[in-house]
């Protein structure tokens, strides 16, 4: 199953916590949860749909948190006008509040910035080896292999999607980043629309290559 476009809690509480194998659970945390998670969450699914058709064949769910989660609040318009630029639904979104839970059952988590991933790994549940920045993430995934990677068709996407973090934490000491800001995705709260659209297309940009190496399939022409 996929998460579902609205009432987005996760089902069960701490006594549900196992990640199970059939499933692969994608966590974006930004502060707020109404502006860059958001944004990231929702083109995820779309790009996740428009290389599976339904991301759900694939066991695939993506969800998104905020380490100051305004809870149930509305995603913020500028960021809903971003979304429907790449086509992507921003229907029955509410924001939340980062919880335990949600680092617990997460299996791949991407942040912001590395102070939101700090206080991912801070929270412990032995998150720090799947607990990565966005734009980081995305370089450790350029230097993989995918012929390294499980076959998404003979092993399926969960696989290949478990695989290719276990890779991606296994290079991170060995890749560093050019420079302290290149794993930052900055704030656009508050910022006039041009500002969210650089944003969208820097988080849209950092996806492509991260849902390619998780289904194994190329964006579409």
């Amino acid at each position: 199953m996929t998460a579902p476009e609205t009432g987005r809690g996760i089902a069960g509480g701490l006594d549900d916590v196992s990640r199970t194998r059939d499933t692969f659970r994608i966590l974006h945390v930004s502060t707020g949860n109404v502006c860059r998670s958001p944004i990231t969450e929702r083109l995820t699914r779309h790009a996740l749909s428009d290389r599976l058709g339904d991301p759900s064949t694939g066991g695939l769910i993506v969800e998104s948190a905020g380490t100051w989660g305004h809870e149930g609040a509305p995603m913020e318009t500028n960021a809903e006008t971003v979304l429907a630029d790449f086509g992507a639904d921003a229907t029955g979104f509410f924001g939340r509040e980062l919880l335990d839970d949600h680092v617990i059952r997460a299996d791949l988590v991407l942040t912001a910035t590395r102070d939101h991933r700090a206080q991912v790994i801070s929270m412990g549940h032995s998150a720090g080896l799947r607990t990565f920045t966005l734009k980081e993430f995305t370089r450790l995934v350029r230097a993989i292999d995918p012929a390294t990677l499980p076959d998404p068709l003979a092993d399926g996407v969960v696989e290949r999607a478990r695989a290719l973090v276990r890779a991606a934490a296994a290079l991170r000491g060995w890749l560093l980043a050019p420079s302290v800001e290149a794993d930052e995705v900055y704030d656009p709260y508050g910022a006039p629309l041009p500002f969210f659209r650089s944003v969208g297309d820097e988080i849209s940009q950092a996806l492509e290559p991260v849902v390619t190496a998780l289904t194994g399939v190329p964006a579409r022409a």
